[in-house]
């Protein structure tokens, strides 16, 4: 494996499978009370221009899990690309932790990070990608139902960076891929292009409609995300309108199989891109989905860091 995970591009598909099996190893482990010591005498460092739960708390987490620490850095801390260059703070960084955990706006910063930074650097979220979210949601899938080739996954909503990093991840593990966005919102066509190369190597099939109930037709699982992400707060009451024929609710599952299970990387905008009756509902595999970054984020870090 690269020194960084960086973009879902930074992994081959035996990498990629090689982390989930390692997510489920030490998920067992956890549970089990026994001892991990992958990172011990480790220190992460978690450097976010963007708020969090999820992502702070499981990486923190995850850090004492292996035998390890971290420590938070928010963005009056640094003052990343103002107060001091990205290439000054990843050098310097570099001298005092081993390993940096970049929640970020700009995807070339985390990369200026990485290319500049001789410790190990994960993206844990990009206005290009979210990695880190999309290993948690292909080990949710993977404990469902057993196995990722040829499983059906259908997305609605916004073609954002969760939905990229999600598109590289299903076509790299053979899972086929329905996005449903409006016009105008579809994922960027680089993600797309480089999603149906792997997928032509895994066998998966990467598909784009503007239908949501065309894109959830069969589905096995549903995903949805927030239809205004970080830094697009004045677009929200324009996208509620644009987006509104896209929200996940029970006419729309109903679409799925009647098994599907429902998809949702959190926190959610409830009764907008999704309906509380949905989101809370026995199909609901939402807080498995948020468990499973606290499992897929320990491996991640017991790779990088257990050299």
């Amino acid at each position: 494996m690269k020194k960084d995970l960086v973009s879902f591009n930074d992994l081959s598909r035996a990498e990629l499978f090689g982390l989930l099996d390692r997510s489920r190893e030490l998920k067992a482990q956890v549970r089990q009370r026994r001892g991990l010591d992958a990172a011990r005498g480790r220190m992460a460092v978690l450097v976010f221009e963007k708020p969090s739960l999820r992502t702070r708390v499981t990486f923190e987490t995850a850090m004492r899990n292996l035998g390890g620490s971290a420590m938070y850095l928010g963005p009056a801390d640094i003052g990343m690309g103002k107060r001091e260059t990205v290439a000054d703070v990843a050098r310097n960084l570099s001298r005092w932790v081993d390993c940096i955990i970049a929640r970020v706006f700009a995807h070339s910063v985390v990369e200026e990070l990485a290319r500049e930074a001789s410790v190990p650097v994960i993206n844990a979220l990009s206005d290009d990608e979210h990695p880190c979210q999309t290993l948690a949601d292909l080990l949710t899938v993977l404990e469902h139902r057993g196995r990722l080739e040829g499983a059906t996954v259908a997305w609605t909503g916004d073609g954002n960076n969760v939905c990229n990093s999600l598109m590289l991840g299903c076509a790299l593990a053979g899972a086929n891929l329905r996005v449903a966005t409006p016009r105008g919102f579809e994922p960027p066509q680089r993600f797309v292009n480089q999603a149906r190369t792997y997928a032509g190597q895994s066998g998966a099939r990467i598909e784009l409609f503007y239908d949501p109930a065309e894109a959830v037709r069969d589905a096995e699982f549903v995903c949805t995300d927030v239809w205004a992400s970080m830094g697009q707060e004045g677009e929200t009451e324009q996208r509620r309108q644009i987006f509104r024929p896209f929200q996940l609710n029970q006419s729309l599952l109903a679409r799925a199989r009647p098994d599907a299970r429902v998809l949702h990387c959190l926190p959610a905008h409830r009764e907008e891109e999704i309906t509380a009756e949905v989101l809370d509902g026995p199909r609901s595999l939402v807080l498995d989905q948020a468990e499973n970054r606290l499992h897929a984020q320990r491996a991640l870090l017991a790779e990088l860091l257990g050299r």
